[in-house]
């Protein structure tokens, strides 16, 4: 099976109060040095693979630069990863190419190069259409800024084009957030992630969140219940504009520029825009992360456990990264494995195909959670439609404590794909 590629590019512009990725503002003078570090560590990505007891596929069908902000690298330094990448993978002819970009950094020069590069795919994180949400945290675009890169990114060629939004914004309000996405289906993007504000307790806004204060514009952060709602609403006005959800946080439309797909398509596919790079995260299929808290995951079958798998992460610092700290590294066994399947299935909105699951892994693999299964439904968390188990309304808003039904408490993190921002 072709392997996803996951390129970590941890420079911004700025960092945003709330972020609790492993990104930040660093010296330009760091980022030839870094670029250097990953083409490295991509010439070594066979030996890298046996070391860690996964199987190598030199075949790549998708390609993610994440961040932070990759497109704040120059462009001879966008080539450069991209040369190294084609250098040492077998990067497949109709393979999903994306880079994350922040609006404001799209420059003639940076799109030429995206294209040249053979970037099929832009991820734009606009987080919200009013510019006094994005102030508030610390974006440095506006409405417009935004809108013009979508319409250059269109007239460069570049269509597939995917908006990130943040609900729970400091001074978002319903009305607002209705805007933002009345905004989203009026330029019909293929693509939109929709996330819950989550603030990190050492993230600025976190710390401030917890002592009370003003700065950042804490006191102006919607409470929970009000975030939940801007949630739903996202739903419900996505999906009743043929942006369908497939994913907690994902949704995608079957046909741009039209409201509704072919009423005769099987409901449990997925939207012909959907991410293929995501999907590898969530299907269980192989990737390898490279760069700043980069993670991996590659099938490591033994002979009477052949769902094995071996996960494996770099340290989450630019500097632990540039001075070759080790990787961790954590083997899935069959156990883990059947785990992973319910945790990251339960994920998608077609949820978990019981027959199937029962068929790769074994009756046992499903008569083992029956009564977590009815306690969930009983709880309306999860429902059994159609022979596939999937979150409810509500049990996507719960999803956590659905999916501590299914996964060793103990094993959570390390089960946990690092997903792109």
């Amino acid at each position: 099976m072709p392997l996803g590629l996951y390129l970590s590019v941890p420079f911004c512009r700025t960092k945003c109060s709330f972020c609790n990725f492993a990104s930040g503002v660093f010296s330009r003078e760091l980022f030839d040095r870094y670029v250097w570090k990953v083409l490295a560590d991509l010439e070594g990505a066979e030996n890298l693979a046996k070391e860690m007891g996964g199987r190598f596929e030199p075949e790549v069908d998708s390609i993610y630069l994440g961040g932070g902000t990759p497109s704040v690298l120059s462009p001879d330094q966008l080539r450069t990863l991209f040369a190294g990448i084609r250098a040492n993978f077998d990067v497949q002819r109709f393979s999903e190419i994306t880079v994350e970009c922040a609006p404001g950094t799209l420059t003639p020069e940076i799109i030429n190069a995206l294209l040249t590069c053979g970037v099929n795919r832009v991820s734009l994180g606009v987080q919200s259409f009013i510019d006094e949400e994005s102030r508030a945290v610390g974006r440095m675009h506006t409405r417009e800024v935004a809108l013009a890169d979508i319409a250059r990114l269109r007239e460069s060629g570049i269509t597939e084009i995917s908006l990130d939004l943040i609900a729970g914004l400091p001074h978002q309000t319903t009305a607002s957030w209705q805007r933002s996405l009345a905004e989203t289906i009026a330029i019909e993007v293929p693509h939109v992630s929709v996330y819950m504000l989550e603030v990190d307790d050492e993230s600025r806004l976190g710390r401030e969140l917890i002592a009370g204060g003003t700065r950042y514009h804490a006191h102006h952060v919607p409470n929970d219940d009000l975030v939940a709602d801007m949630y739903l609403e996202a739903c419900a006005t996505l999906n009743a504009a043929g942006v369908s959800q497939y994913e907690i946080s994902n949704f995608a439309r079957d046909v741009v520029g039209t409201d509704t797909g072919d009423p005769d398509a099987d409901p449990n596919a997925f939207p012909a825009h959907a991410s293929l790079h995501n999907l590898k995260y969530w299907l269980r299929q192989p990737y390898l992360g490279f760069g700043v808290d980069a993670h991996s995951m590659l099938y490591a079958p033994q002979r009477d456990e052949p769902h094995a798998s071996v996960r494996f992460a770099t340290a989450d610092s630019l500097d632990a990264v540039l001075a070759n700290t080790p990787r961790t590294r954590t083997p899935v066994p069959e156990r883990a494995a059947v785990e992973e399947a319910w945790f990251l299935g339960l994920r998608l909105n077609r949820g978990v195909e019981l027959t199937r699951m029962a068929k790769e892994f074994g009756i046992e693999s499903v008569e083992r959670y029956r009564s977590q299964i009815l306690d969930l439904q009983e709880k309306q968390l999860v429902e059994l439609s159609d022979g596939f188990l999937r979150l409810t309304e509500r049990g996507r808003l719960l999803s956590n404590d659905v999916f501590e039904q299914f996964i060793e408490p103990s094993l959570a993190n390390a089960l946990s794909p690092k997903l792109p921002a």
